[in-house]
């Protein structure tokens, strides 16, 4: 959790785990937030929450309030008093976090970890300890992100975004927000590039933003430049590009990091049209191509591919939204995206796993789909009501090649169709009672020429939220998520090939087209509060805080089975075997996920104060596996940020802590793909500065201890001692004819 600088005058934007050594006792937890309090109290500050922009600071130029979502209930409602586990980050908020890499934007963010290894650009996001096949939905521009390039163990859903063209994040956690779409059992992950609407200052008509960074591990360098222009009142133009060079950097013990570097190019356009009052029509566009090489393992005999990455958008939306219109309230968009990812062996030895060097391979994914919702409102009987009702499908088209190796087998070829429909009620009684109830009907078909399977079925969600005082809510939801399994789930076939030159196969892949799919049960109770003015003029206080269980019925799994296998003979005779002969994805357990998240700042201008964390705890309750630990679920830990402004609120110092649990053997299952690791600590620095209102300069240290340490699921140490600077400069001119009626 971390501040916010104030912006310039001209700114024109809103701005029981299994083993007890894995935890940071929920307690401490309890004990720090509770002691945050009463020491600001006798302060006085404000802030930020973690993930948003800087809510409600009012100044002699503007007032920037708090950040309005979406997302969880799809009526725009402010982050604080959305009834779910929310985090969101805008612009003022990414500029401080300076992000280098994707994961760097959820850095804080209660029960969501970035997984990101340093050999690769792509990136997989776990909330509250689930990932992978569409687990948790990500959502760039409208566009569903369902890459995926499964290896051993990993890979099993993946997106790349370059984070310079990010605009807004909206997170939401666990399936309480199963409006949105199939497959979100664990969460949604909305972003949203840059648009005029944030180079274009208000009154103006053309605006133009460029940044440039750089920093010493690496080293590294970004350079971008956006500009935006508004013909009249009804059409925005918006057009940009950045590029981003990465050497390899060090780790903390001040050794080289292999094939950590890498650079992307982006380029993003985007036309607005108002072609009557309130209504908005958008077309997108946006290409990402990033190049870099990667491996499977950290050992200097792995296999090695240069590989590309192009991931290209095209989304158009059209939205209606007239205050006065108690009707329509209505949103709709189309998207094609596709990600192609081609790889050329260049390192490690020939096997009919990888092939020989020189032999390349592609993994191609399209994915269209459409998104159409309205909300109708209508008062009685002293509820305020609002109906929202609408539909979603998305089609993915998976032509993965690998003519020399097995990159096509862990990944097969197909299609699958998801859609869905739902409909929500959402009443508030007065200023004490909310209510929502909602049902979605999702159903999916699944083909390729080894067969096929489909299913369908209806989950609802209800939450009831009660404030007895106007400063604290108290609330409880019970929310059912469907997941459809994947291409590779259901599809995947073939006899693995042999580790060793010579050997038989020592397994086979065998489909299962009758593979049903998952569904997350989530049962939850959370408070919000929210005060102003508690101890000095001026000053706010924002707490979320949450328990939750998801229980997820068939749990999907790979599984091996069958007699054991020979893998290596000599002569005929066999010399090494394996314990099984067969593998294959199968609904053999259920999960239950339990934890406790919070999020919470206090600020109180001059200075603030934020805390964040999340305790987490994981097991499989039937099957086979039954009393397992899961794999996925990410180690406890807690962030803690404390900063000051300075001069007019000009010049912004902050300084974050993050503490993060060890992940030990006894926290894993017996069949973990993923290696223990020791806890850390992480302690780094900003300052951003108000040269002019036209001119940003920011500096980070991250890392400032030099601290050794690799995140858990990824096998390369991450980056130790990194400085970065860097400068945003914006100008713009022209006299608008009047302010757009822009719908959001």
């Amino acid at each position: 959790m971390t501040a916010t600088p104030a912006r310039h005058p001209r700114s024109h934007r809103t701005p029981p785990r299994r083993a007890a050594r894995r935890r940071l006792r929920l307690g401490v937890s309890l004990l720090s937030l509770a002691a945050a309090v009463p020491a600001l109290a006798q302060q006085a500050a404000t802030t930020t929450p973690a993930g948003t922009s800087a809510a409600m600071i009012a100044t002699d130029q503007y007032i920037a309030l708090d950040p309005v979502t979406v997302v969880a209930t799809r009526t725009p409602e402010s982050w604080i008093d959305t009834l779910a586990g929310v985090s969101v980050l805008r612009p003022d908020d990414i500029e401080r976090l300076m992000p280098v890499r994707t994961a760097d934007l959820f850095q804080g963010m209660p029960s969501v970890t970035a997984i990101e290894n340093g050999n690769s650009t792509q990136t997989a996001i776990n909330i509250r300890g689930l990932q992978d096949f569409g687990r948790v939905a990500v959502i760039i521009d409208g566009a569903r992100q369902n890459f995926t390039q499964l290896g051993h163990g990993n890979g099993a859903g993946t997106f790349f975004v370059e984070p310079g063209l990010i605009s807004t994040v909206d997170v939401v956690r666990g399936p309480v927000s199963n409006i949105y779409g199939s497959g979100a059992i664990g969460g949604v992950v909305t972003m949203q590039t840059k648009d005029a609407a944030d180079i274009i200052a208000p009154g103006q008509s053309w605006g133009i933003e460029a940044n440039a960074e750089g920093g010493s591990n690496g080293p590294m360098g970004f350079g971008s430049l956006f500009g935006a222009t508004r013909v009249g009142q009804n059409v925005d133009l918006f057009v940009g590009g950045t590029y981003r060079d990465q050497g390899d950097y060090k780790d903390g013990n001040g050794d080289t990091v292999a094939n950590t570097a890498y650079d992307t190019w982006t380029g993003i356009a985007k036309a607005t049209f108002r072609p009557a009052d309130f209504h908005e029509v958008k077309i997108s566009a946006m290409n990402y191509v990033s190049d870099f090489t990667t491996s499977s393992d950290s050992a200097s005999t792995a296999t090695q591919y240069d590989t590309t990455v192009t991931n290209t958008t095209v989304s158009a939306a059209w939205n209606y939204s007239n205050p006065d219109d108690n009707l329509f309230d209505w949103r709709s968009s189309v998207y094609w995206n596709r990600v192609d990812e081609d790889q050329t062996k260049v390192a490690g030895s020939t096997s009919l796993i990888t092939g020989a060097i020189g032999d390349p391979r592609s993994f191609v994914i399209d994915t269209v789909g459409f998104d159409a919702n309205n909300t109708s409102r209508f008062e009685g009987a002293g509820w305020a009501n609002a109906i929202t009702y609408g539909g979603d499908y998305f089609h993915d088209d998976v032509d993965n090649t690998d003519d020399y190796g097995f990159g096509d087998g862990y990944n097969p070829s197909g299609e699958r169709g998801v859609g869905g429909g739902f409909v929500q009620w959402k009443g508030n009684y007065s200023t004490w009672l909310e209510a929502i109830a909602a049902l979605r009907y999702d159903a999916y078909s699944l083909s390729s020429d080894d067969g096929g399977t489909s299913g369908d079925r209806l989950s609802p969600k209800f939450t009831l939220g009660v404030t007895p005082w106007d400063w604290i809510t108290v609330y409880g939801t019970y929310a059912e998520g469907y997941r459809a399994p994947s291409v590779t789930e259901a599809l995947i076939s073939g006899s693995h090939p042999a580790f060793f030159t010579g050997g038989s196969a020592p397994f086979a892949f065998v489909p299962n087209p009758g593979l049903q799919a998952e569904v997350g049960k989530n049962k939850e109770i959370g408070v919000n509060i929210k005060k102003d003015d508690l101890f000095v003029s001026g000053d706010r206080l924002r707490i979320k805080a949450s328990y939750y269980q998801n229980d997820v019925d068939n749990y999907i799994e790979l599984v091996t089975y069958g007699d054991p296998a020979c893998i290596y003979s000599v002569r005929g005779r066999c010399v090494a075997y394996n314990g099984y002969s067969l593998a294959q994805y199968q609904n053999v357990e259920e999960a239950r996920l339990r934890g406790f998240e919070f999020e919470g700042t206090y600020d109180a201008r001059r200075w603030f104060l934020g805390l964040s964390g999340q305790t987490t705890d994981g097991e499989v309750t039937a099957g086979a596996d039954a009393g397992q630990p899961l794999s996925t679920v990410p180690p406890d830990q807690i962030t803690t940020t404390l900063g000051f402004r300075f001069l007019d609120e000009r010049l912004t110092i902050a300084a974050r802590w993050t503490a993060v649990a060890a992940v030990t053997a006894s926290d894993l299952p017996d069949n973990a793909v993923y290696d223990p690791t020791p806890s850390f600590n992480l302690v780094s620095l900003y300052a951003g500065y108000q040269w002019n209102p036209d001119t940003l300069l920011r500096l980070s240290v991250e890392n400032l201890l030099d601290e050794q340490y690799t995140q858990y699921q990824t096998f390369l140490p991450s980056a130790g001692l990194t400085v970065k600077a860097g400068i945003t400069v914006r100008f713009g001119g022209g006299v608008a004819s009047a302010q757009p009626l822009i719908t959001k």
